[in-house]
């Protein structure tokens, strides 16, 4: 089973240390991150093992999750253990053997105004059923993607390494432009007009044999899937290039794929109506695929230690 299993609903958030019912993890009006988009948050899937559900990647993704808080000068109430077990207990009391989790901390209720930091910080996780982000049939048929209009974040007007809330309305822009001309999803540009990442995906560009993706340089967000599929493609023996992509070179490809929580590793079809390689999930990213799931799944051994059991282990198993 893998992350569109079918999961229980959600009964139940963490919410500043106490587990409340869902209809009750609310709030207020004047919290400052609902009028100034200061919260900071991660995605993170738990997926379903022989042995149960296990989260995949906790560590990490915590981890970003307080490197995010610390760029944005917010002062976290929580210690990463603590939100690490909150996580695995969230998905533990709400039933699910595969689901996406959602930590998010945000400057709460209190003063408005643009500096925030007199406001508390709010800290949540909830955890719900949720399959493929691009659509089921993406994984193997692939997804149609545009070139926004809209750029990434420039160095100097954001943070793109960290996961912020109002960022987002940069990715709300290119995924809303994509919908609305007939594209599953739109690809950003960076300020300096190469290739910079997907809404919500980070991106991967075969040529050659030779797979290239963007560095940091060009404001991607330095995502737990990307890292992932990079140890992937060492283990497969691919070579990887970090390099500045040219927006001409998504239209000479030979494959090309995006990577994110939401999306795993889902591959593009087609660029500007331009299609990609043979215009079907090519080999590369096929045997990506193969081990990612293999991985996720519990199927092959767990040798990075990528998966935490969500659920305690029977007595004398």
């Amino acid at each position: 089973m893998r992350g569109d299993a079918k999961t229980m609903p959600a009964t139940t958030i963490w919410k500043n240390g106490e587990y409340v019912p869902w209809d009750s993890a609310t709030v207020h009006i004047s919290t400052h991150a609902l009028h100034y988009g200061s919260s900071v948050f991660e995605g993170v899937r738990a997926y379903a093992t022989p042995a149960g559900p296990a989260v995949f990647r906790l560590q990490p993704h915590t981890r970003r999750l307080f490197q995010s808080a610390k760029i944005a000068r917010m002062a976290m109430p929580f210690t990463e253990d603590q939100v690490n077990q909150a996580i695995l207990e969230t998905v533990r009391r709400n039933g699910h053997e595969a689901c996406y989790i959602r930590p998010i901390a945000m400057r709460g209720a209190g003063p408005l105004g643009v500096e925030g930091r007199k406001n508390p910080v709010d800290v949540f996780i909830m955890t719900m059923e949720w399959g493929r982000y691009l659509g089921a049939e993406a994984i193997e048929q692939g997804v149609d993607v545009q070139v926004s209009s809209w750029r990434r974040i420039a160095p100097d007007t954001g943070a793109s390494m960290a996961k912020i809330g109002g960022q987002y309305v940069n990715s709300q822009f290119i995924t809303m432009e994509a919908h609305d001309n007939g594209f599953n999803e739109g690809l950003a540009l960076d300020y300096s007009g190469t290739v910079s990442e997907g809404a919500g995906e980070n991106i991967f560009v075969v040529y050659n044999s030779v797979v290239f993706t963007p560095t940091p340089a060009s404001s991607i967000l330095l995502g737990i899937t990307r890292d992932t599929v990079l140890t992937l493609l060492r283990e497969l023996g691919i070579e990887v290039r970090f390099e500045a992509i040219p927006r001409d070179m998504l239209y000479i490809a030979d494959e090309i794929f995006m990577t994110g929580t939401a999306a795993e590793v889902t591959p593009v079809r087609s660029v500007d109506r331009v299609t990609v390689g043979a215009g079907s999930r090519g080999p590369i990213t096929k045997a990506v695929q193969d081990l990612f799931f293999a991985y996720t799944s519990g199927q092959k051994p767990d040798q990075y230690g990528w998966l935490t059991p969500a659920r305690p282990a029977a007595a004398g198993a």
